[in-house]
């Protein structure tokens, strides 16, 4: 099959998973959007959204219907590395035996990561990067496709272990979840206090979206569209020649070159989520926000006047 085909066949089974989604999530089209541009783009997203705006069952339903196993662990303070991971017994053979953890799945919900200490988050961050994990030792790899949401509190910052920026960096989106409008709340009611059940068919298989994963690689991009997103970037460095007055007055460091990469990767992606076989300027604009926003490091006159991150990127565009 051509990768024209791929991609016009991917478009139709892409908005028949929309619809299987849409079956219990209400509303929150840009959220799912990221999430499912970062999966088939092979990278991880961080969800950043205040409780009980339905994170879990979001990538729960996303899971069913991609046709991937979903697993959630709950970060806490007292959570340790073996508890993610897996770790080695004794059986009754006097052999050591690996039982796997909660992070041998194809989607992983990383619920509150940063209540959890730094030395567990790397853990977790390795299988994120090697999609593999090592434990006394042992090299085991991870089942594809593997894709990690990670969930922070905005609000509550006690008792707290914020990821530190090269570990953000790690994540290829940041997606800000916002409550839903008055109607999709009202849907979500009738919903949730009635005996509505929504059985959500799988549209793809694991090797569906590793395929896919492929053709997003495959996808060609000119020249200039990997210059603006190279340019895009350089724009966010404080200490660039580029920078506008905006980035020199408000921020104190600015994105790296995994932003360009993930940039024209997730570009890609969107282009043939719409039916397009190679990605513009355009694309690369609709997928910036997501990208930089938890790239930009604001200084404290950027807080005290109020200026947010997605400000200073559009201010960019």
């Amino acid at each position: 099959m051509s990768d024209v085909t791929a991609v016009e066949n991917f478009v139709v089974t892409h908005k028949k998973l929309k619809q299987e989604i849409a079956k219990v999530i209400v509303g929150q089209d840009e959220v799912v959007d990221q999430i499912l541009l970062s999966i088939f783009s092979g990278g991880h997203a961080l969800l950043i959204g205040v409780p009980g705006l339905a994170k879990t069952l979001m990538v729960n339903t996303i899971a069913q219907a991609l046709g991937l196993e979903f697993k959630r662990i709950q970060f806490t303070p007292d959570l340790m590395p073996s508890d993610i991971l897996g770790s080695e017994i004794l059986d009754e053979n006097r052999h050591f035996k690996f039982i796997k953890g909660p992070v041998f799945s194809n989607i992983i919900l990383a619920d509150e990561i940063n209540r959890t200490p730094p030395k567990t988050q790397a853990a977790l961050l390795e299988a994120m990067q090697e999609r593999a994990v090592t434990v006394a030792g042992n090299h085991y790899k991870l089942s594809l496709p593997y894709f990690v949401l990670a969930t922070q509190n905005p609000i509550e910052q006690e008792g707290t272990y914020p990821l530190p920026e090269a570990q953000l960096d790690r994540f290829m989106f940041a997606i800000h979840l916002n409550y839903p409008s008055f109607a999709e709340e009202v849907d979500v009611v009738k919903n949730t206090t009635s005996n509505y059940e929504a059985s959500i068919d799988p549209m793809f298989s694991a090797q569906d979206i590793i395929d896919i994963q492929k053709l997003v690689r495959r996808v060609p991009v000119s020249d200039n569209v990997v210059e603006y997103a190279v340019n895009l970037v350089g724009k966010t460095r404080p200490q660039g020649k580029t920078a506008p007055q905006i980035v020199r007055d408000y921020v104190d460091w600015g994105a790296g070159p995994r932003a360009s990469q993930n940039l024209v990767l997730a570009a890609k992606a969107h282009a043939i989520v719409n039916g397009k076989f190679s990605p513009d300027i355009e694309n690369i604009q609709a997928v910036a926000l997501g990208i930089l926003r938890h790239r930009v490091i604001k200084n404290y006159k950027a807080e005290a006047e109020g200026i947010t991150e997605e400000h200073i990127i559009k201010s960019l565009f």
